[in-house]
């Protein structure tokens, strides 16, 4: 299988080892490394694989995107397995949840290695630098825009490390300064990358308009997601033909794929320290519980859909079997066998179960090379469809453009809908069209669905997740906690 270099090859500078401390800081004083760091384009390049680094450790936000929607259960071997996943499925999480602090200080530790470039970008000129600080502006809005959609007003550095110390004083920051921030990045960063990346796995133009059009989207500015998302789909890409290739490793960066996350087999992780994983940890959590037959390797039998996704698929759907993996009618006709976890459903996430052959090395369930396809091109569609039907005026007819491409490849019948209708059948699309993929959690929120559709849900509460309470404490209590936590 091909993967990118990205993700390959260890840096010895401090700043870009992962630090397993109670705050969200991993990098050393300002004066270290600023003289003898940044003095050729090597040193930028090795900064630049630093950043992107951190995408791996997103796993945990597709996982719980998914748990903390009604499209799967937490699973696992019992109640107690993992208790901060199992809390997020049953909404009763605290501030001490500790997947929550995980994704807070990843997320901020790869805000940091992106603004670490940025601190240091006019400090030496080479040819191609452009293309290197358009890739550290999109990933530093990359990972701003998790932490925006997780945890809502969070602190923001610009071109500046968040640095031992500031802890104690930085304030958090409104999430509309930080969304403009964030479209501000992906503006710049659409203006100075190119369509296509020598090195695979790269951020690219069309990578930078495409988030900036879910941006729009989230924050209900649907004219100007409409634009942007328009030239994002005119783009290099195109819809895969055969679907159920998409999430196998022969359709790893294919032409729907506008950006992945790169994983690979290299072994490094362990249960102490899973964002040290080169792999895609979601995988072996994902998989069947005491499997033992082909195709498929075994893992702990998290994030298990429910019926109700299940059942969302209409008739003749293709992609229902790509998505959910019935595993008693997979054994019956495979003559394999498998065991039942926690809050069983009989169902499993197929787009992200560990297959046999994946790896070289590594454990399967730590260190899975399947890449995460974080936007592609059916996404953006979905997303542009209903940009086209939300703003004022509609253009109803160019959304049914876009929802039917995703509908007829999917082998079935092009809708005719308008107005409330159409939104609704858009609405439809994206849960079905993208179970699995951890999107869901989020469009219930932004589109005021999610207390209707998910148990335990409490608006005004469960919009966001809390800040965790170490940060509260790191703050000295400045800090005001997300509303009912």
């Amino acid at each position: 299988m091909k993967k990118n270099n990205i993700l390959l090859g260890a840096l010895t500078i401090m700043l870009l080892v992962v630090s397993c401390s109670d705050d969200f800081i991993d990098v050393p004083s300002r004066n270290e490394n600023s003289e003898e760091f940044f003095n050729s384009q090597e040193d930028y390049e090795k900064a630049l694989i630093g950043a992107y680094d951190l995408l791996q450790s997103t796993y945990l936000n597709v996982m719980l995107g998914e748990i903390a929607s009604d499209n799967t259960l937490a699973g696992g071997e019992s109640a107690t397995d993992v208790p901060g996943i199992q809390e997020v499925d049953d909404m009763i999480h605290g501030t001490t949840n500790q997947q929550l602090r995980d994704i807070w200080g990843w997320m901020f530790a790869g805000v940091n290695r992106a603004n670490y470039i940025l601190e240091f970008q006019d400090k030496t000129e080479f040819s191609g630098k452009e293309n290197i600080i358009g890739q550290a502006k999109f990933l530093r809005a990359y990972y701003y825009f998790e932490l925006v959609k997780w945890f809502g007003d969070v602190p923001l550095a610009v071109d500046t490390r968040i640095q031992f110390g500031e802890q104690f004083v930085v304030e958090r920051t409104p999430k509309a300064q930080v969304y403009a921030q964030i479209e501000a990045d992906l503006i710049a960063a659409a203006a100075a990358l190119p369509a296509t990346q020598n090195v695979v796995g790269r951020a690219t133009k069309g990578a930078a308009q495409s988030l900036l059009g879910k941006v729009y989207v989230y924050q209900d500015k649907f004219e100007e997601a409409a634009t942007v998302l328009a030239s994002a789909i005119s783009g290099p890409y195109s819809l895969v033909t055969d679907y159920a290739s998409i999430f196998e490793h022969e359709g790893e960066n294919g032409s729907e794929s506008i950006f992945e996350v790169q994983y690979t087999d290299v072994e490094g992780a362990g249960f102490d320290c899973l964002q040290c994983s080169e792999g895609n940890v979601a995988v072996g959590f994902n998989g069947i519980r005491q499997y033992d037959g082909p195709t498929f390797d075994s893992g702990y039998s998290f994030n298990v859909p429910t019926q109700e996704v299940v059942d969302a698929f209409e008739t003749g759907d293709i992609r229902k079997d790509v998505a959910i993996l019935d595993i008693d009618a997979w054994n019956a006709a495979n003559g394999s066998s498998s065991g039942e976890g926690y809050e069983h459903t009989g169902y499993f996430n197929r787009k992200y179960i560990a297959r046999k052959g994946d790896l070289n090395t590594g454990d399967q369930n730590l260190t899975n090379p399947n890449n995460y396809r974080s936007i592609r091109l059916a996404d953006v569609l979905l997303l542009a469809a209903e940009a086209n039907n939300r703003k004022t005026p509609a253009n109803d007819a160019q959304a049914l453009v876009y929802l039917n491409q995703v509908r007829q490849r999917a082998g079935l019948a092009a809708l005719s809908v308008t107005g409330p209708d159409l939104r609704q059948a858009i609405d439809q699309e994206r849960r079905v069209e993208l179970v699995g993929e951890g999107h869901r959690f989020f469009d219930l929120v932004r589109t005021g669905a999610a207390s209707r559709e998910i148990d335990g849900f409490v608006a005004g509460k469960h919009e966001v997740f809390p800040i965790p309470q170490i940060e509260i404490e790191l703050a000295g209590s400045r800090w005001a906690q997300n509303p009912g936590y």
